[in-house]
């Protein structure tokens, strides 16, 4: 056909041009790919040149020279790892592996030389990327973790008898597992910082569960007949102390009402001392006829007789009352 189109065939010069702009593409994109990178909100990139710490880049789009720096990407997000099996979850990821973990793992000597089964979680998180990247890698990091946590739990738990690492040291066991464990972290320079260590779970082994859940029984009963004993005493306390303020002021009114009388009785005596004094013969004899009327008053009917008078009287009523008037 007459308007048929004809192409020529390209020239040697242009497909080399061709095939020159698609590599010289290529490699643009590769090196646009190979240099940018994304630090996620969790993240720390570390930046390495030629194998040298260069610099910490924070989250965000960042670039690096290709082939000549590294950017090593470090989790800094809090984790949490359940001990003594070492098992590793981020926070929010509370998966729960017991069928994996055996109970004989988690027993530690108690100081009386009794056995805990204690379990127990630490919270970690990367606080210098610098050094955990030339310290350790994720393995020998989790590794190193639970080789100080195992080490530390077992020391500090034996240095407490089984009863207070059942029940009231808990709390203390944790802290001081926590500080020590912050302190051995630090001599390994691995950028990492122990936030939180919890215990989870503390029980006796299963042979003896039953004598301990008995004697935990028996505890609670004690505390309770405690607790009846010093609600009765409280009770009866302040009637005890009534009474007992009572008897004391009484005691005081009967030592001050004593202690006039006997006031009032050396008083009388001392006015008749002076009256004494002042006429001793006259004193004595009002004395002496004081102390015969008193003792006449007392003693009942006196008779007088005449001492010469021989046999009785003739008029003497022994069997009766005298006569008025005679």
């Amino acid at each position: 056909m007459s308007n048929q189109l004809n192409f020529d065939p390209p020239s040697p010069k242009q497909v080399v041009s061709y095939v020159a702009l698609v590599f010289g593409f290529l490699v643009a994109a590769y090196v646009i790919w190979s240099a940018a990178y994304i630090v996620d909100a969790h993240e720390q990139a570390v930046v390495m040149r030629f194998g040298k710490y260069q610099s910490t880049q924070p989250p965000g789009l960042r670039f690096k020279i290709p082939l000549v720096e590294k950017a090593v990407l470090v989790d800094t997000s809090e984790k949490s790892m359940r001990l003594p099996w070492g098992h590793q979850e981020r926070m929010g990821d509370w998966s729960d592996p017991y069928a994996t973990r055996n109970n004989e793992e988690a027993l530690i000597l108690t100081g009386d030389l009794y056995a805990a089964v204690v379990e127990w979680n630490v919270f970690y998180r990367v606080t210098d990327p610098e050094k955990f990247v030339f310290c350790f890698d994720e393995d020998h990091v989790q590794q190193a973790l639970i080789a100080v946590a195992r080490s530390t739990m077992h020391r500090i738990v034996g240095d407490y008898s089984a009863d207070e690492t059942l029940t009231v040291k808990r709390e203390e066991i944790a802290l001081a597992a926590l500080d020590q464990m912050r302190e051995a972290l630090l001599k390994f320079e691995a950028g990492i910082e122990i936030s939180d260590l919890q215990l989870q779970r503390v029980t006796p082994p299963e042979s003896v569960k039953p004598s301990f859940d008995a004697v935990n029984g028996s505890i609670q009963t004690k505390g309770q007949l405690v607790y009846e004993a010093q609600r009765e005493r409280n009770s009866l306390l302040p009637i005890a102390r009534s009474d007992s303020d009572k008897l004391i002021r009484e005691a005081e009114g009967y030592a001050a009402r004593r202690l006039a009388e006997a006031e009032g009785e050396i008083a009388a005596l001392l006015a008749k001392y002076e009256s004494y004094k002042l006429a001793p013969e006259i004193t004595r004899e009002r004395m002496y006829l004081e102390t015969m009327e008193r003792v006449f008053a007392s003693g009942g009917r006196k008779l007088v007789i005449d001492k010469d008078l021989k046999g009785m009287l003739p008029l003497l009523q022994l069997g009766g009352s005298a006569t008025p008037g005679r």
